[in-house]
């Protein structure tokens, strides 16, 4: 942790504590200094493996945290309150002029309850995004955490109209998806790794898997299993520790590829080298579609409804009667850009800096 001193002059704490969080704050810490702003990151621990923590900060050159509550992992009522406590104990310290947060974890809720119930106004990064389904953890924090924001930032239009049925209409801002950011910024590195071997360009299909609603429930993970086993071509699965441990490894289909987590530069590697992605991640549905892989999506509803238009990406629960391979042999239409140009941060950090000069 960086001394009494540094901490005391931040203008912006950025409360994060996940693997997508850590690839947003990537450009966006990178613009808040060029405009001049002191930003410190709080980590509150959620990811905490090497596979899914440090390694994105020496990866993206990210700066690292100036505190690590290392909450860990526990129910949702009981991580959330650690964290709110780390995060209220920091903030008091730090009394900085703005907290920033990214997305819907816990790490998210936590870090805007904390610093709204100290009178610190709240940046929200991915403001808008409504799943619509109660039942997602994810979906009560960014419900919740938009409407105690005071600076709500958001990738689309749809999002932002999200807001205004919410009757959330002041400080709304479309900028565009950080992510993209991340994209065009890594891109180019990540694809002069190599793959895993025995693997090629266009000869594997990606799959990625974290939700409770999927790994936790036995059943639904074999459903999801057997759908692989009937694919035509080696799937590659970067799977989550906690995952693995609770799977007979000998007794997975013999088409499926299982390594450890990937680092972001990798698993961008991975993915844009793939024929297609397999996944109930939000972010990785985005980042699909702006390399131009087909993806089929895990779940029932997806907060990004854009990038299912034109066939691009497939929503397909565990257990539904189409076939996986019959999706994935159609043909998406055309492609056009969504969410923004790719300077999303640099908004962002305009916006921020604007705000706190008046």
């Amino acid at each position: 942790m960086n001394n009494s001193k540094e901490v005391s002059q931040l203008d912006v704490v950025t409360v994060l504590g996940a693997r997508p969080q850590f690839i947003k704050a990537a450009p966006v810490s990178k613009a808040l200094a060029h405009v001049g702003l002191r930003e410190g990151l709080l980590h509150t621990g959620q990811h905490y493996d090497e596979k899914m923590d440090a390694i994105f900060f020496r990866e993206l050159s990210i700066p690292f945290p100036v505190e690590n509550l290392r909450v860990g992992s526990d129910s949702h009522g009981r991580q959330t309150a650690k964290m709110l406590i780390g995060v209220e104990d920091f903030l008091r310290k730090s009394n900085p002029a703005l907290v920033l947060v990214y997305g819907d974890t816990n790490s998210t809720l936590a870090g805007a309850l904390a610093a709204v119930k100290l009178g610190i106004p709240v940046a929200h990064i991915e403001a808008g995004l409504r799943s619509y389904n109660i039942a997602m953890p994810e979906e009560v924090n960014r419900r919740m955490t938009d409407h105690i924001s005071r600076l709500l930032f958001c990738p689309s239009d749809h999002a932002a109209e999200n807001l205004r049925t919410e009757g959330i209409v002041n400080d709304v801002f479309v900028t565009g998806d950080v992510m993209l950011d991340a994209v065009n910024a890594f891109r180019e590195a990540a694809f002069l790794r190599t793959l895993p071997e025995g693997l090629t360009r266009d000869s594997y299909y990606l799959l990625t898997i974290h939700r409770p609603s999927n790994v936790d429930d036995p059943d639904r993970l074999a459903c999801i299993l057997r759908m692989i086993e009937t694919l035509d071509y080696p799937v590659l699965w970067p799977i989550h520790p906690r995952t693995l441990a609770r799977l007979d490894v000998s007794k997975l289909p013999q088409n499926l590829i299982v390594s450890e987590p990937l680092g972001y530069l990798d698993l961008l590697n991975a993915l844009g080298k793939s024929k297609a992605l397999i996944t109930d991640s939000g972010g990785m549905q985005k980042e699909a579609y702006w390399l131009q892989r087909k993806c089929i999506t895990l779940r029932k509803e997806t907060e990004w409804v854009e990038t299912l238009e034109g066939g691009w990406n497939t929503l397909l629960p565990p257990g539904s009667e189409v076939e996986i391979a019959a999706i994935l042999a159609r043909t998406p239409d055309s492609w056009k850009p969504l969410y923004g140009n790719g300077n999303a941060a640099t908004d962002i950090a305009a916006n921020l800096l604007q705000f706190l000069k008046t």
